[in-house]
């Protein structure tokens, strides 16, 4: 049921081009004005749920009847809605590369009711994806040597938004994820400990600790800090040396106060024990700033539970990305508005593998040598090929191995900027002179 996610604008001019028999090819693009504060590059991601949602995008009969009743569409609208199916192109970048400003994300082509009425679904899908992914691989870029797990089902928006977190983690390096359903779903692994809860349920931490190693002996994960760290830390070594637990198996969890000095404790009280195997692992509102820290601080942090910030994206929730008709029935068109003006055509982004700029240009242009980042992933409304996870988190690794050690800082980072074709920089100048609008003289009476 997806032919109502959309804004009441987008049927409203869908039903007003079938009307009209405004049904030609339209080209739109999707990308991102500018990228946010800190970022050097966004990731992209989203465009597996974006197809299936095009795959199956139709209006269902108690969509249709909303349309009727309550938009009060004429019944021949409702009719040419009923028919309607997504049957168009689309090409995009393959999640896990990396992209810049203005640089599309995907484009599509289809009959232009088609092309609009899936706008918000687009933007709305890819948007997220890119913003989380981006997120998280900036963490990665911030803690290379730790192993990250994705702790933020909790405080995601929602469900699905939980669900997609598990996935675009993983594709950014994540070793598992809390989301037991994501986990399932995208063949991840899943991985928890405990809950402070769980502790103060018992009698005492000691109770709690021996009680959840008997139960869960195969890989106990001691949440220390309910009461005391230090404390804590001696519990959950009592307990793996009286149940003869192998070290390797067992792991303390930091998730509050100074963790920097409390790794180096816990550290050091587990070397001491002769459990110089056992981890260490920390959580608690961490982001890739507080990574960067711990990591050039030398914490002795083996793991990480990040939650919050990478679930939503906390510091860019959203990105400036817009979905622009580019080309209408074989016509280039573009917008000239303050601050959002854009390019007309239908593009290809080619990027040079040994360095250097992409390089924006029209999709027709001649091949200018290095790597086409649109390919193929939609033709007349049937996807080519399938997400493979493991290829996108490749690609990834590759694509930020290339990228300039500027573009990867955490503070301060400098994009790279796309340069432009001649055709597209000439197509764009030509466009713009005819597009003032002339009044048009009324008709004589």
């Amino acid at each position: 049921m997806n032919g109502l996610r959309t804004d009441l604008y987008e049927i409203r001019m869908a039903v007003s081009y079938l009307r009209r028999g405004m049904t030609g090819p339209a080209t739109f693009s999707l990308f991102a004005r500018n990228l946010p504060r800190h970022r050097g590059f966004l990731v992209a991601a989203g465009l597996d749920e974006a197809l299936d949602l095009l795959h199956c995008y139709r209006f269902e009969p108690e969509e249709l009847a909303y349309a009727s009743e309550v938009l009060r569409l004429p019944a021949t609208d409702v009719e040419a809605l009923s028919r309607l199916r997504f049957t168009g192109d689309v090409r995009a970048v393959p999640e896990g590369r990396t992209v810049f400003a203005g640089e599309p994300l995907l484009e599509v082509t289809a009959p232009l009711p088609e092309a609009q009425l899936v706008e918000t679904l687009l933007l709305n899908t890819v948007t997220f994806a890119t913003a989380v992914a981006t997120k998280a691989a900036r963490c990665r870029l911030a803690a290379p040597d730790a192993e990250l797990i994705d702790f933020s089902a909790r405080r995601t928006h929602g469900s699905a938004a939980a669900l997609a977190a598990a996935r675009l983690t993983a594709l950014a390096g994540f070793a598992g994820t809390s989301n037991v359903e994501g986990a399932a779903r995208h063949g991840l692994r899943p991985a928890g400990t405990m809950a402070h809860s769980y502790v103060q349920a018992f009698p005492s931490e000691y109770e709690a600790f021996r009680a959840f190693a008997e139960d869960f002996p195969a890989a106990p994960v001691f949440l220390v800090d309910t009461v005391d760290t230090a404390t804590g830390i001696a519990h959950a070594i009592d307990v793996v040396r009286e149940l003869d637990l192998p070290a390797a198996r067992m792991a303390v969890r930091l998730d509050s106060g100074d963790l920097l000095e409390q790794s180096r404790l816990a550290r050091r009280m587990l070397d001491d024990a002769g459990l110089s195997a056992a981890r260490v692992m920390a959580s608690g509102g961490l982001d890739e700033y507080e990574l960067e820290r711990l990591t050039a601080a030398g914490a002795p942090i083996d793991a990480y539970g990040l939650g919050t910030a990478v679930g939503v994206s906390a510091d860019a929730p959203s990105l400036d990305s817009a979905y622009k008709l580019v080309e209408y029935d074989g016509r280039p068109v573009m917008k000239l508005s303050a601050g959002k003006r854009t390019l007309p055509g239908a593009k290809q982004v080619w990027r040079d593998p040994a360095g250097g700029p992409d390089l924006l240009a029209l999709a027709d242009e001649a091949r200018p040598g290095g790597e086409a980042l649109l390919l193929p992933a939609m033709l007349s409304g049937r996807r080519i090929g399938r997400f493979d996870l493991a290829r996108a988190r490749r690609r990834l690794e590759s694509d930020l191995a290339w990228l300039p050690s500027s573009a990867r800082r955490l503070r301060a980072a400098v994009p790279v900027r796309a340069r432009q074709s001649a055709a597209v920089t000439a197509l764009a100048a030509e466009v713009a002179a005819g597009l003032p609008i002339r009044r048009v003289p009324a008709l004589a009476r």
